[in-house]
Order: structure tokens, then sequence, then C-alpha cells
């Protein structure tokens, strides 16, 4: 709740709905919110060089999201509720449909050159089953929040016990061996290595300027998107849905692609999109409620209109079946290539005018097929599951860990 705290208090003001700026306004807050992240993860990183591989992959995803935290901070402050499952959708489907596929591509590449032959899949280490099993229950309660059609601080509560849980299980599995500080950035590399006295002092500036940034650029950089979308004429809540996240989560990306090129270190960039699915899952959605009753004046239950219920849909549709391909601890190279076909599907057709002929009502319908798409496979893979054709690895190594490090550590006590 810390980070909803700041957030409130960052956009303490005003609560009239986001005024449209001009379009051009997009030309300075979309660099200042991609430094700002990226000065946040460059802080992240410095910071977590010295933790537990899992605790540290959790942090720096949360860390990296803030900019996703303050544009829904902003419409949640604002009272414009149609929008507050917009961005958050979005990024959700853009780093499992895009961000997963591209991790394995990169990867991939750079495997294909070291050793003249394909690399059929990424495969996980034993602990990255706390990330895999860590997502289900977040699926879970959002579709009963679904189901309903609110949400509501109860909710919000839940969500972040939820959060709370999956990293006090984290701090509980054991240290790895630490990374190399060759495999650091330029930047990271270079803090890791100051004085202690310099290193907490970059360490802080970093993530000051990235709050200031955000703080200046956030509203602004949703009025352009409100006025652009307007003068282009495509519905502002698919423009902001599938822009705003592809600005603050570049960064994420730059990360997760230059972890992705070592090969070695490909799992480790998955599961740092995992985990930032999981953040966004919780304690992005956790947030919403609380800003927007602090807002409010009191306590306020947010109801989900029928646009936002097929996105939740929609979303966690593409979830489950990300879920399930990862239930082996391993992802294979046409479970990368389904995720970005059925996600470049859905994103290219909702991009159409509903008023343009044959393409706009067909961009219409083909959100329901791909839903449909991603239930159906999901079945399947629940099927082979049963019939033992594909191993549920992550439930069996989860379990294992938990006997190795949170038993284990009860029965000391």
């Amino acid at each position: 709740m810390l980070k909803t705290i700041w957030l409130g208090a960052f956009f303490f003001a005003a609560t009239e709905a986001i005024p449209e700026t001009s379009p051009w306004t997009i030309l300075w807050t979309a660099p200042a919110i991609i430094i700002a992240a990226m000065v946040i993860a460059w802080a992240t990183e410095s910071a977590q060089f010295f933790i537990a591989q899992g605790f540290a992959l959790a942090i720096l995803a949360l860390m990296q999201t803030l900019p996703e935290f303050a544009m829904e901070a902003v419409f949640a402050w604002h009272r414009q509720i149609p929008f507050l499952f917009a961005n958050l959708t979005g990024a959700l489907r853009l780093l499992t449909g895009l961000g997963w596929p591209m991790i394995y591509c990169a990867a991939a590449l750079v495997y294909r050159k070291r050793h003249g032959k394909p690399m059929g899949r990424i495969v996980m280490e034993g602990q990255h089953s706390v990330q895999v099993v860590g997502l289900l229950l977040p699926l879970i309660y959002v579709s009963f929040i679904l189901w309903k059609a609110s949400l509501n601080l109860f909710d919000a509560v839940v969500l972040t016990a939820i959060y709370g849980a999956y990293l006090a299980l984290l701090i509980k599995m054991p240290a790895e061996e630490p990374e190399g500080i060759a495999d650091l950035e330029r930047i990271p590399r270079a803090i890791v290595l100051s004085p202690r006295g310099r290193r907490i002092a970059l360490i802080i500036g970093l993530f000051v300027l990235g709050g200031v940034l955000i703080k200046v650029s956030a509203e602004p950089f949703l009025g352009s998107l409100f006025a652009i979308s307007t003068s282009i004429g495509i519905p502002t809540f698919i423009f902001v849905q599938w822009v705003a996240p592809f600005i603050s989560e570049f960064p994420e990306g730059l990360s997760t692609f230059y972890w992705a090129r070592t090969v070695t270190r490909a799992p480790m960039a998955l599961m740092n999109l995992v985990s930032s699915n999981i953040n966004q899952w919780t304690l992005l959605v956790a947030m919403l409620p609380v800003v927007l009753s602090l807002s409010i004046g009191s306590p306020t239950s947010m109801p989900l209109d029928e646009q936002q219920q097929n996105e939740v849909l929609m979303t966690i549709a593409q979830q489950l079946v990300g879920l399930l391909f990862l239930i082996n601890m391993e992802l294979a190279w046409w479970e990368a290539a389904a995720l970005f076909g059925l996600w470049f599907v859905q994103f290219a057709f909702s991009a159409i005018n509903p008023d343009v002929a044959f393409w706009g009502p067909l961009g219409q319908h083909v959100h329901g097929w791909v839903t449909i798409v991603y239930f159906a496979w999901s079945a399947i893979e629940l099927v082979r599951l049963l019939l033992g054709q594909r191993k549920p690895r992550a439930f069996t190594e989860f379990a294992k860990m938990w006997r190795q490090h949170v038993s284990r550590g009860l029965g000391a006590k």
C-alpha cells in the first residue's frame, strides 16, 4: 500500500477530468516517461545486485512498472473509471503476447549464431516455479472480481495480501550465485562499482529523478493521447490501451532483451516479466479503488462496464494460456509463436474504427473470437495435463521448494 499512498500524494490535486493537451505534448512527455522508467530500473538493478534473485526480480519488476502505476493513479484520481482497465489490460497483454516471445526470439537468435542449430525452448530453474505458481492465485481472484463486475476496497486488501504472501515466499528462497558485475549494463555497473556513499547517493538520486519526471509528465502525456486519438479517429479507450503500455513498458522490454541475448539469463528475463504480470494483477488492481476512494473522499466501489469486462476476460484468457504453457517449466518455440500470433491479431484489428465498412465490424468480432481461442486452447492444455502429456513440473518444483525452504524453516522454529 505504500506505493499507493506515494502515488496518491503525487496526484493530490483537482479531480476534474483529464484535459486534452496539444498532440505535440507527446514529443516531450513520452521521452520523459521512458527516461523515468529507465533511471528507476538502473537504480533498482544496482540495489538488487546483492539480493537473492527471485526477490530481486520481484522488486525490479515492481519498480519498472512505476510509470504504469502513475498513469492508472491519474485516471483513478480524476475518476475516469472507463479508462482504468484500458492501460492495465493493454500492458498485461503486451507483456505476455509480445514480451515473452521477444525473450525467446532474442535468446534463440544468439543460440543459433553460437551453436549453428535452433534452440527449441527456454528451460527454467526450480526456483522459478514460485513465479509460475504465483501467477495462479491472482488470476483466480481477478476472475471473481470479473464475475461480480465490481472492484472495491475489500478486493484491494485481498490482492495486496496475495502479493505480500508472494514476496514473503520469495524471501524464503535461497540466494543464487550472484550475477557477475560484467553482466550488468554500463550504468548499473558503474553505480555498483562506486564507493558506498556515492553508490547510495546515486541510487537515491535516480529514484528521485524518476519520480519527478513521472510527476510532471504522466497527466499531460495522457491528455496528449486523448487529443491524438480524437484527431485520427481511433476510439480513445483503444488508443490509450495500446500506446500508453508501449511507452511505459519500453525500458522493461530493453532490460529483458539485454538479459535474453545472453541465452543463459533468458529464464531470468522471462521470470522478470512474469513478476510484472503478478504485481500488476495484484498491487496495480488494488490501487485503483484506493485512489478512487481518496479522490471521492469516501469508500467507493468501482463498477466494471461491459467493455471493461470484455477486456479483462480476454486478458485473463491470455494469461491462463501463458500459465499453462509454463506449467512444465519450459517455453517452447511454438508456444512463443502462438502467444505472439494471437496477440498480434487482436492488436491489429482493435485499432480499426468500428465505422469502417467490413473491417470495422470484423475487428469487433475478432476480439471475441480470439478470447474464445484462448479459452479453447486452455481447455486443450488442461486435458493434456490430466492425461499426463504435459508434466506439471511447476507444481512439483514448487512443492520441493516449499519443503526445503519454508516447511523446514517453520520446523526449526
